[in-house]
């Protein structure tokens, strides 16, 4: 039996792992069979990670905590989680080899996936104008022309604060009013760097090696027009991949796993929580690693407080 098992490849389960691995738990971490990494794999130049001041690509970066976690012996299985059983002294996580792996705690960290349009030229162009992150990526647009979807908070803000870089800032959205808060829209509509675009719908996004524009219909005449773009900021909410917990762990309103305070404790002991999958407010590299850590650390208090001699700490290898 394992002393911790760690859930998730992105930066909060990796730097779990560096943790965990340095307290000599010999953690073992499930990092998908395909998308090893998370979010920051979709990513391309990442200047905001701290010690890197000429920046770093994500998929590097991610390559990089991989090698640190595995320096310490991390053990990395490329697998993807189908079943868990987090009641009881013994949690089991069923992989979709077959394989049940049993351990004394378990890290959830599998992070959160951004909304997509689904339409053409999205996947295509993601990292080459395409973005979901405004404060990751904004600094590449300045002085450029760009477009942001969505009609709540997030894509108020993200508008605004892409106002920071570029010289317009266009907002498409699909009705004539906004589901953002009077505050937010008061502050988008007095920008002047911001023009809205309403009764529109994102139908495709152009360019083969960059995005040069988008494809837009009118939703209430049917009409079709271009608008020439140099960056599209989608921002139409995020989900955090909690699917495999549901009626397991207590949730938020946001949807989001409910951890104790500051703590990455969750609703059941011995089940420790971080990065995305418990944040739905910052959602940033450098946060799930901090968040990483104090999962961890909690981990490695939990299994000492066990005592010696208890049936979780046993059989531990």
């Amino acid at each position: 039996m394992r002393q911790v098992i760690i859930i998730g490849s992105g930066p909060a389960g990796f730097t779990a792992a560096i943790y965990a691995a340095r307290a000599n738990l010999n953690p073992v971490l499930v990092a998908s069979s395909v998308e090893v990494g998370g979010e920051l794999m979709k990513t391309t130049e990442v200047e905001n990670f701290p010690g890197f001041p000429e920046g770093i690509q994500g998929p590097e970066l991610m390559a990089k905590m991989q090698e640190q976690a595995e320096r310490f012996g991390t053990e990395v299985l490329y697998d993807d989680v189908t079943g868990l059983e987090l009641d009881g002294e013994i949690k089991k996580v069923t992989l979709g080899s077959g394989t049940t792996l049993e351990a004394a705690s378990v890290i959830y960290a599998t992070g959160s996936a951004y909304r997509t349009l689904g339409i053409p030229g999205e996947e295509r162009l993601s990292g080459h104008g395409v973005s979901w992150c405004a404060t990751c990526d904004g600094f590449f647009f300045r002085d450029r022309t760009i477009a942001v979807v969505g009609g709540g908070d997030s894509a108020m803000e993200e508008a605004t604060f892409l106002t920071k870089f570029a010289s317009k800032v266009y907002v498409i959205h699909r009705k004539d009013t906004l589901r953002a808060s009077k505050i937010m829209q008061e502050r988008a509509f007095a920008n002047e760097k911001i023009e809205f675009i309403w009764n529109s719908a994102v139908e495709e996004v152009l360019g083969e090696d960059a995005t040069i524009g988008v494809r837009l219909r009118n939703t209430v005449d049917g009409s079709v027009s271009d608008l020439d773009v140099d960056g599209l900021f989608i921002a139409i909410g995020n989900d955090p991949r909690t699917h495999l917990v549901h009626g397991k762990l207590d949730l938020t309103p946001e949807g989001t796993i409910w951890v104790d305070g500051r703590s990455s404790r969750t609703s059941q002991p011995g089940v420790f929580a971080a990065g995305d999958v418990i944040d739905p407010t910052y959602r940033q590299a450098v946060t799930a690693a901090g968040s990483g850590t104090v999962a961890a650390l909690d981990v490695e208090h939990f299994l000492a407080a066990l005592g010696d001699g208890s049936p979780s700490t046993a059989a531990l290898v």
